[in-house]
């Protein structure tokens, strides 16, 4: 049983460190700069990808450290992501963080993971996170892909209206949800 809590985090609040400058460490830094991208974060590798220096010049909020980590790294942080190929690194920085009660995220090791990263489907203000509880992220990845396909482009609209009936309604908490329930209830979405 997935017992997993899905949560969305406000990055631009929260400071972030990815410890990696190659493939995985951009599709790790990637996912959440789309998501969020007045995202605070530092990457720290020893050397970092074209690719990478490409795609992170267009945040110039993200700091880069180009040498080996270091524990002082973890300083000031919210969330570590680790997206090396050094197991032994991994496990050091999973313990640390651990003892400060930082959330961390060792990419392919489910284990050393305290929080993975979904396949979010977003249009508009919608966006939906999808976990297989670590088990298969290319399934999760096709899910995504037939969410984004299903769910029609005009959602956004849908959201603004809801928003809009939702701030006119009277009465208490129960009573609100009574009527959004009622004016939802036969809600269908069509290709």
């Amino acid at each position: 049983m997935n017992e997993l809590f899905p949560i969305f985090l406000k990055l631009d609040r929260l400071n972030t460190l990815v410890v990696g400058g190659g493939n995985v460490a951009l599709e790790k830094a990637s996912a959440l700069l789309r998501n969020s991208p007045g995202a605070s974060l530092t990457l720290v590798a020893p050397m970092f990808r074209e690719d990478t220096l490409v795609y992170l010049k267009d945040f110039p909020q993200v700091i880069l450290c180009e040498r080996g980590f270091e524990f002082s790294d973890l300083e000031g942080r919210d969330l570590v992501i680790c997206a090396t190929d050094n197991r032994e690194l991994h496990v050091g920085i999973k313990e640390v963080c651990a003892e400060r009660h930082l959330l961390c995220n060792v990419a392919d090791t489910p284990d050393l993971c305290d929080f993975y990263l979904g396949s979010i489907v977003q249009k508009g203000d919608l966006k939906i996170a999808i976990s297989t509880n670590g088990k298969s992220p290319t399934l999760a990845k096709r899910i995504r892909a037939f969410l984004e396909d299903v769910i029609p482009e005009e959602i956004q609209e849908g959201l603004e209206g809801m928003e809009a009936v939702r701030k006119t309604l009277k009465g208490d908490f129960q009573a609100k949800i009574k009527a959004l329930n009622e004016l939802t209830k036969d809600l269908v979405f069509r290709k």
